[in-house]
């Protein structure tokens, strides 16, 4: 059986890592509340300050100073929290974040036989030998390096991660056979590893001269799902090229890939905050990891630091196979940071520089679809469907999102074709039966087909306030009033401030004679800010009832749609 990387494990190497609460102190309280706040908001820049001005005041409190060892570590400025790590080294603090500081300093110093000598460890079992292992190497004892990792595979759980530095290790010092036989498995059962993983193998096979063996592990570890970067790695391959191998080429990348494992496999199961560390750490020993920059920067664009982490993709240059996903990344937290003219153009130049990739027009027109701009993002989608030259299950949205901007144009007959070619590549997905089916039932059409549809997307979103909706929705239109109720109350439950929902209800209950709860439900939606159309709607409803506002609007009245339950 293929042996594999599990999270519960990775979780052992974060225990202590989460820095200690500086206690309240006397010299300057005001600083130090404000860093605190700035800490709990993941405002690096501003904790880092505010810790150094209470530092000034108390220069010998701990936790101050770890808090601003955090701060500068956070924002990847780790020479600043070499200083601060040896203070807290000095004076016995008891601290992971400074441990790991120094452990990083000394191996980007190639101090080796500080490493070995303890001088910067607890930092859990499994980074500790790790990093031995990764320092015997670069001491230039191989041998002793082989049996740490030996003796570390051979320990309970730890079994892959021995396994998989092993094998970077063999293959740093020109071992690409025995590196090659590690991670294919000698039972033909290698090993399951992240996509950095699968990069170094393919360029470990590629040094064996086994280009067609590297395209097709390739093929099996990422089938049809592979990014841009793997499709460029591969149309090398299959030029001819022969890949250097640079996964880790030293101690000190190997020391850089411990790192960005765990940060990887941690993401999204730890604190953020946490895992950060671990992804600067890696970028720390080598600047150019570009996965690791990456990682940095999706880890601050979730904390709301969009113009740290916008700082952080910018740091990917031009010329990497990657440049253009950061370039989508620094886009997406521009936008978040409010500056939406920027970031579309980043996106526009990005789409003149490297307009031959789908993903690009993609992801310019889901900006320009987000703005409101349909007709541009019908370009944007036109362009990137032109990259596609067979559709298959995956670019389903492309389709749904150029529907979406279609329906929005008042081009009804464009917008179905789509959405129907959408369903056609992905038969199931509940978004676009939602959306086709709400839109049959918003325009009276088909109505019976679009229940259907609506019904498959609650099957596959139960919990879904908004599919909820639209089924109750359906029920409504098809004057099964009764019927919708229930649907109509939980989606309101699941989406409780939500305009339309909460003026959907109150529809509900109008037609089913519930007047008093309905026009509670119409103030309720007032409250929630609808768009002025939607706010002006229910005012009148308020004034003369839902019967007057059908009858004006030119619709059945409830009563004739109520006769089709007879």
């Amino acid at each position: 059986m293929a042996k594999l990387f599990t999270r519960p494990l990775l979780a052992l190497a974060l225990a202590g890592l989460l820095p200690a609460a500086a206690q309240s102190q006397d010299g300057d309280p005001g600083a130090y509340l404000a860093a605190r706040v700035a800490g709990i908001h993941s405002d690096y820049r501003a904790a880092g300050e505010w810790y150094t001005r209470a530092l000034l005041a108390d220069p010998s409190n701990q936790g101050l100073i770890e808090g601003a060892l955090i701060s500068v570590f956070s924002l990847g400025e780790i020479e600043k929290a070499v200083p601060l790590a040896e203070r807290l080294a000095a004076d016995g603090a008891q601290s992971q974040p400074a441990r790991l500081v120094l452990l990083a300093d000394r191996a980007r110093r190639g101090d080796f036989a500080a490493i070995l000598q303890g001088g910067a460890s607890g930092l859990g079992p499994l980074v500790d030998r790790l990093a031995a292992a990764w320092a015997e190497f670069g001491a230039g004892r191989m041998s002793e390096a082989l049996t740490a990792f030996d003796q570390l595979a051979a320990a309970d759980g730890f079994e892959p991660f021995g396994l998989y530095h092993k094998a970077l290790a063999l293959a740093a010092a020109g071992d690409f056979e025995g590196a090659d036989k590690i991670l294919s498995g000698g039972d033909g059962n290698g090993l399951r590893v992240m996509r950095r993983g699968s990069i170094a193998h393919a360029q470990i096979l590629s040094q064996l001269d086994r280009n067609a063996a590297a395209v097709e592990m390739l093929d099996r570890s990422f089938g049809t799902d592979a990014d841009a970067g793997i499709d460029a790695l591969k149309a090398r391959l299959i030029a001819g090229d022969t890949l250097d191998y640079d996964v880790a080429r030293n101690a000190t990348e190997g020391m850089a890939e411990i790192f960005f494992l765990l940060a990887g496999a941690l993401s999204g199961e730890v604190d953020d905050g946490s895992t950060l560390l671990y992804a600067r750490t890696a970028t720390f020993l080598r600047p150019d990891h570009t996965e690791a920059l990456l990682l940095s920067a999706q880890l601050l664009a979730g904390q709301a630091q969009h113009q740290l982490a916008s700082e952080t993709y910018a740091r990917i240059p031009p010329t990497d196979p990657m440049y253009f996903v950061a370039e989508i990344g620094r886009a997406e937290s521009l936008r978040a940071d409010g500056r939406t003219d920027a970031a579309l153009e980043v996106l526009q130049g990005l789409a003149r520089s490297r307009g031959d990739l789908m993903q690009v027009h993609l992801a310019l027109g889901d900006a320009l679809r987000r703005e409101e701009r349909y007709a541009d993002a019908v370009s944007a989608y036109d362009a990137a469907l032109a990259r596609v030259e067979k559709p298959e299950s995956q670019h389903w949205p492309l389709y749904y999102s150029r529907g979406i901007c279609h329906e929005r144009l008042n081009q009804w007959t464009e917008a179905e074709a789509d959405m129907r070619r959408a369903l056609k590549l992905n038969p199931d997905e509940p978004q676009v039966l939602n959306y086709l089916g709400y839109s049959f039932v918003d325009r009276g059409e088909n109505l019976d087909e679009a229940l259907g549809m609506i019904q498959r997307a609650v099957l596959a979103r139960p919990d879904s306030g908004y599919i909820i909706d639209s089924l109750a929705w359906a029920y409504f239109r098809l004057g099964r009033y009764q019927d919708a109720v229930v649907p109509m109350e939980k989606a309101s439950l699941l989406e409780p401030v939500d305009p339309i929902v909460t003026d959907h209800l109150g529809d509900v209950y109008w037609a089913v004679g519930r007047k008093l709860e309905a026009r509670f439900q119409w103030r309720r939606a007032l409250s929630f800010d609808p768009a002025e159309k939607e706010a002006e709607r229910i005012r009148r409803k308020l004034d003369v009832g839902l019967d007057a506002v059908l009858a004006a609007e030119g619709a059945k009245p409830l009563a004739v749609a109520e006769s089709k339950n007879d």
